[in-house]
């Protein structure tokens, strides 16, 4: 699976935006698919996840109630809505993808196989 991400911008304390990851390959559908974020001096932090059918997501607390994801296995693409965006929000957000045939939501880079090159979100306050 390739990944590619788009969205990322530039965007006030409290805006909005919609991060997409189009994915190429056959077996997108069967992928479970995460975000992830990269702060400057930060580890990589687990944003969302969501099953194959787009039925069951996995979110931590700090984006939780902000943040949706959501998918569209007909384009072969994962969305991650953000909503009343903080500063701290800033980073490098990667779509990732579990691996083919995969069930169990996981908030671990390292469950992940398959990653995108990155889309940047800058939050002004």
């Amino acid at each position: 699976v390739q990944l590619q991400a788009s969205g990322g911008g530039l965007v006030q304390a409290g805006g909005s935006l919609r991060l997409s990851c189009a994915a190429s390959g056959r077996t997108f559908s069967n992928n479970i698919m995460g975000w992830f974020r990269r702060a400057p001096g930060k580890e990589r932090e687990f944003v969302a996840a969501i099953t194959w059918s787009g039925g069951s997501t996995y979110q931590p607390d700090s984006v939780k109630g902000r943040f949706t994801i959501s998918r569209d296995n007909a384009k072969n693409t994962v969305y991650l809505q953000m909503n009343s965006l903080k500063p701290e929000d800033t980073a490098v957000y990667y779509c990732a993808a579990r691996g083919s045939g995969i069930t169990v939501l996981s908030y671990s880079p390292r469950a992940y196989y398959f990653w995108g090159q990155g889309t940047q979100v800058t939050v002004s306050s």
